[in-house]
């Protein structure tokens, strides 16, 4: 399928409402792995259970320690920066064990405290509302699919879709967007989330229409944010302002410096393909097939990986299974494995470095007005 489109049709396809449909056909290897999965659930349920536990008490009382310590010895440079450093980490590390399961609603055992806990995320500046629409709905269902996929909705500095054409700046951009990188949380808090409530043009606007109540809570939980990573440490510690400012600049850049490293890697590289669907929406594959071609593991992983890191390499089993826990993945990832080489599947893991190597290079050739996608798509 080629994937060369003039812009009327690229604009056309942005606002589009209809959403796309997958092919029907049964997927053998996806069979064997539900079956494999239920029975790993089975055996394996209970000591997760244990391990998410643990998660949800030791984290948040780490991020709440460290910012006791900023509160008791800010006064002394390396508490203080430190201090906002361990927030910054502490925030990544929650939002991938925690937030994340929560929001898929495999974090507790209760729907109704998975559903309480996600509001952790609004405590810790970003829209938990808003961003569990993009997240479930939209990103996990058509994940790299131009005008449908949020989590990689791209601005207009940025060419990540190959679909899109180019403009001149766009040629620059495997330089500039590395260098814009560290403001991604700030842009998340403080930017992106309001247009998505403000920004009728949004792809989250598609799918949902924003209650009144969310709109409250949007500006409330973004004034507790700022009031106490900001204004409470001003006051309280007499710094001056720019050293207050400073500190919440090292927390939204160590966030989105390491964030990007998990964001990045499993989808918007050179590896992934970017499917759309034909003019009636419907892809050529099925589900099941979508989600192995358009994402890829990243093969390096440890006990610091699994435990802090939510196990994110392994996330080409977390889009086929999002309800899953995330404790469960190394084990279904090996299984997968063993389906991928039995059926002939497109299942990829890379290294990390390759993977991130891999997205500068998407960057460089989606600049130019040559679609390097289109031999193989």
């Amino acid at each position: 399928m080629s994937n060369k489109f003039p812009p009327l049709l690229n604009r056309q396809l942005m606002v589009a409402k209809t959403i796309p449909t997958f092919q029907k056909a049964k997927d053998e290897a996806f069979v064997e792995l539900k079956a494999f999965v239920r029975n790993e659930v089975q055996q394996n349920g209970r000591s997760a259970h244990r391990i998410m536990m643990s998660k949800a008490i030791l984290l948040p009382a780490l991020y709440g320690c460290a910012y006791t310590a900023l509160m008791l010895w800010g006064k002394n440079d390396w508490v203080y920066y430190g201090a906002y450093l361990s927030m910054g980490l502490l925030l990544v590390f929650i939002f991938l064990n925690l937030i994340h399961d929560a929001v898929h609603g495999c974090l507790f055992r209760q729907k109704w405290l998975n559903h309480l806990y996600v509001h952790f995320f609004d405590f810790m500046g970003a829209n938990s509302y808003v961003w569990k629409l993009r997240h479930t709905r939209l990103h996990h269902n058509f994940a790299n699919v131009m005008g449908w996929d949020s989590d990689i909705e791209q601005s207009p500095l940025a060419r990540i879709f190959p679909h899109e054409v180019p403009v001149n700046k766009h040629r620059y951009q495997h330089i500039y967007l590395p260098l814009l990188y560290p403001l991604y949380l700030a842009n998340w808090l403080l930017v992106r989330d309001f247009k998505d409530y403000f920004n009728k043009k949004k792809i989250i606007w598609k799918i949902a229409d924003l209650p009144r109540l969310e709109y409250v809570k949007l500006f409330l939980f973004k004034a507790i944010f700022l009031t106490y990573v900001l204004i409470v440490p001003w006051l309280v510690l007499k710094v001056s302002f720019w050293q207050v400012l400073g500190g919440f600049c090292v927390l939204l850049f160590s966030a989105s410096i390491f964030s990007l490293m998990v964001l990045l890697s499993p989808h918007a590289n050179t590896y992934a393909q970017f499917p759309l669907p034909n003019e009636q929406q419907q892809m050529d594959h099925t589900w099941f097939m979508h989600q192995l071609l358009t994402t890829n593991d990243v093969s390096h992983h440890n006990w610091f990986v699994r435990y802090f890191m939510g196990s994110f390499n392994f996330h080409v089993i977390h889009h086929l299974f999002p309800n899953l826990c995330h404790v469960h993945y190394p084990r279904v990832t090996a299984e997968l494995c063993r389906l991928a080489q039995q059926h002939n599947l497109p299942y990829r893991s890379h290294p990390l470095l390759h993977t991130l190597k891999a997205h500068y290079l998407l960057l460089k050739h989606n600049g130019t007005q040559e679609n390097i996608f289109e031999e193989v798509m």
